[in-house]
């Protein structure tokens, strides 16, 4: 491989994984494939070990919640960076949000460990094998997930801040 480019790790992907990268697109000049989430480790291990495209950098570990999506309405989304070859990935994984289960990355990155503490203490995501899966900014107390788009946006009840300070 002379260049890594988007189309040149699609192909490696679409060769060694076939029909489990779904939904390949580019937004903003990024490669971004939706994955099964059951093979989320074994592909990005793969984009990791992988002598041309060395995806030795994990960014970021996050979720989205899509509640209109039966079935997919969580997304964990991991952002993948090759150092040695500046090229940058997305790579989406869907969970139903009655089961959001995922297999840790902490195997394939230690900076995974806090990255799915954060996703699991907003969005609820279950990151299974993680060794120390606890809330990490939110009160240990908490029986929810507050990123989770079925909870209000501000507490209605405090009584200690005046919005008229922001406009409201």
């Amino acid at each position: 491989m002379t260049e890594l480019n988007n189309e040149n790790v699609l192909q490696v992907l679409n060769e060694t994984f076939g029909e489990a990268i779904l939904h390949p697109e580019t937004q903003y000049g990024m490669l971004s494939v939706e994955i099964p989430a059951d093979r989320n480790t074994e592909i990005v291990g793969c984009l990791k070990d992988h002598k041309d495209i060395s995806m030795g950098f994990l960014t970021d570990v996050c979720a989205v919640h899509y509640p209109e999506q039966k079935g997919r309405e969580l997304a964990v989304v991991y952002h993948l960076h090759s150092w040695t070859k500046n090229f940058r990935m997305r790579i989406k994984c869907f969970l139903p949000a009655e089961k959001p289960e995922i297999t840790t990355m902490t195997g394939l990155y230690n900076s995974a460990n806090w990255m799915e503490r954060e996703t699991f203490d907003f969005y609820g995501v279950q990151f299974t094998g993680h060794p120390d899966l606890r809330r990490i900014l939110n009160m240990d107390e908490m029986d929810y997930h507050p990123l989770l788009k079925q909870y209000a946006l501000e507490d209605e009840t405090r009584d200690d801040k005046d919005d008229s300070f922001f406009g409201r």
